[in-house]
């Protein structure tokens, strides 16, 4: 059996292999049928996923062995969830592989992490997101197992969910299903459609918003930012927030957000000035520091939103006395403590006003330095003291007078 994208040794040895059925699954399997490669978006080698009616840890074993040394480059295992991580060589061709032990998910509490427990392939095609995805190819009969569907729903270029409550399970789906939709151009279904429409509305989840940030269940918080990192890294994300944004599916976010015109526009100004294009998506959002506690945002992104915020207070304050009217008077406010460059990159980014000025003072006026230096003032006679700092600050001034606006 040859497959497109598999190496044939890798194929040899998973036929050989006595554990149990294994199978390949997954989006390899969906980019097949859609006559495409289903490599790693960074890396651009093969990325497969198989899952096997016995341990991972022992399929591999076998693997290893019939492989031969030095094929197997790392392995990494993870214990609560049957799975392990390769990475192989294969006469220089690089493969990753995730292989998991096949298993069941039930949700006793909707958008937390789900329980596991062990299972059929036909538990584990199961408990997927949508019909596309559950598909399996028997690597050593070579059927092709579609228990839902999910062939005709390609043919139909429609992503369906599986279950009446995929969207309650697991709301990250829906992100999940907006990087499917601008990847492959898909659409929701009508069913699941009305299935996400309905469970927004109803919110099911034992989380509202304006509670504490920390008491979010992980489908509304680290596990919604995993999501989103992997669709503006590796996705056509205006296609995907979009798509998103069609399905209602930013009020998992914000409310101001699903009503926001404006995150095209900001989070193209992000991706020109280098900044974080979740920090300006989460800029949009009515409190951005509580979605940014929820999302659980580093340290340098939460201060950066908080130098945002402080800074665009500062010029609401400013701007309403009159008084940025020269260079050096948006220096004095773009420089002061607690303010970054990349702070005024967002509010140049954010920005509904005036741009130039920030922009200016990012591309010029914050190089402009005072004609003659503290070592030249001091060899002029001034001495050390607040005296010097004032003059090479008067200095620095006239020749910000000379730029404009």
């Amino acid at each position: 059996m040859e497959i497109p994208g598999i190496p044939a040794p890798l194929l040899t040895a998973l036929s050989q292999v006595g554990v149990g059925r294994v199978a390949l699954v997954g989006g390899a399997v969906r980019d097949l049928l859609l006559h495409r490669l289903h490599n790693d978006p960074w890396r651009g080698v093969p990325d497969l996923d198989l899952v096997v009616q016995g341990r991972a840890s022992e399929l591999v074993k076998e693997l290893a062995d019939q492989l031969g040394e030095g094929v197997v480059q790392r392995c990494q295992e993870h214990g609560a969830y049957g799975t392990v991580e390769l990475e192989l060589n294969l006469d220089g061709q690089q493969v990753l592989l995730d292989v998991a032990t096949a298993r069941c998910e039930s949700y006793p509490v909707p958008a937390e992490n789900p329980q596991v427990s062990f299972g059929s392939l036909a538990d584990d095609l199961a408990r997927r997101d949508f019909s596309i995805n559950a598909m399996a190819l028997d690597l050593v009969s070579g059927a092709l197992l579609d228990p839902h569907g999910g062939q005709a729903d390609l043919e139909l270029r429609q992503l369906r969910f599986l279950h009446h409550d995929s969207v309650r399970d697991d709301p990250t789906r829906l992100v999940r299903g907006a990087r499917y939709a601008a990847r492959l151009g898909l659409e929701l279904d009508g069913a699941s459609a009305d299935q996400t429409t309905s469970t927004l509305a109803k919110w099911p989840w034992p989380w509202r918003h304006g509670d504490p940030p920390s008491e979010a269940p992980s489908a509304l918080g680290t596990r919604l930012k995993m999501e989103l990192e992997l669709l503006l890294e590796r996705e056509p994300w205006l296609a995907a927030l979009g798509a998103l944004q069609r399905w209602g599916a930013l009020v998992l976010l914000d409310t101001a957000l699903q009503a926001d015109t404006q995150w095209p526009r900001r989070l193209r100004w992000a991706a020109r000035l280098g900044l974080p294009l979740l920090v300006a998506l989460v800029a949009g959002a009515r409190q951005p520091l509580a979605l940014a506690e929820r999302l659980q945002l580093p340290h340098r992104q939460h201060r950066l939103l908080a130098q945002w915020l402080e800074l665009r207070r500062r010029l609401a304050e400013q701007q309403l006395v009159g008084s940025l009217e020269l260079p050096e008077h948006w220096c004095g406010l773009l420089e002061a403590s607690g303010c970054s460059p990349e702070a005024v990159a967002l509010a140049l980014a954010c920005s509904s006003g005036p741009r130039r000025p920030l922009l200016r003072w990012l591309l010029r006026w914050r190089q402009v330095n005072a004609e003659l230096t503290a070592a030249d003032l001091l060899a002029a006679g001034m001495r050390q003291g607040p005296e010097l700092g004032q003059r090479l600050r008067q200095l620095r001034a006239e020749r910000l007078r000379l730029e404009r606006i």
